[in-house]
């Protein structure tokens, strides 16, 4: 270290992004929470024959009118992807929350990680920035895709909630039936 070293400033390393307060978020077992406010629609009404045909599982979606997404029940983040997350639940439920139609296309441009891959996270907490506009100016469509991936373990996988209603983040949308 020269004489003078001690006098320069050292570079900062930049920010981790401020993370979002968490939303109050029904946490029962079998239920999922909306992972952002807006409208919900079926799963079926995603514009998106992978989803809309259900092939990865039952759920529902919503069109967001905000810019979090928060986790839609407690558990484990098993999956972590820009425009996506995957929790693992305690009694055995595997969730997916997809942010739009084809947005991997995006290569992560409009999306910030709020988590990591095994972390643990209660229902409402802040999983993923997103940027609409980015997503819209990008050509996809910005529903946020609730699914749960292990349908065939289930006998029934339901909405809570009427098709086209407006719901608050973290109020009950999906009900699981063993």
């Amino acid at each position: 270290m020269g004489l003078f070293d001690m006098f320069k400033k050292k570079a900062e390393a930049p920010a981790a992004p401020a993370k979002p307060a968490s939303v109050d978020a029904v946490d029962e077992p079998f239920t999922l929470a909306a992972p952002v406010s807006g409208k919900a629609i079926k799963m079926t009404d995603v514009p998106d024959p992978v989803f809309g045909g259900e092939m990865m599982g039952k759920g529902c979606a919503v069109y967001p009118d905000a810019d979090v997404v928060y986790a839609p029940c407690t558990g484990t983040v098993s999956v972590l992807m820009p425009h996506a997350v995957g929790i693992n639940t305690a009694d055995g439920m595997e969730i997916l929350c997809h942010v739009g139609v084809d947005t991997v296309d995006m290569n992560g441009d409009g999306f910030t990680s709020l988590v990591k891959q095994g972390d643990a996270v209660k229902a409402g907490e802040p999983c993923i920035k997103i940027d609409r506009k980015k997503i819209a100016d990008a050509g996809h469509p910005d529903c946020v895709v609730l699914i749960v991936t292990n349908t065939t373990d289930y006998a029934d996988v339901a909405m809570t909630v009427e098709a086209d209603s407006t719901v608050a983040a973290g109020a009950a949308v999906v009900k699981v039936t063993k």
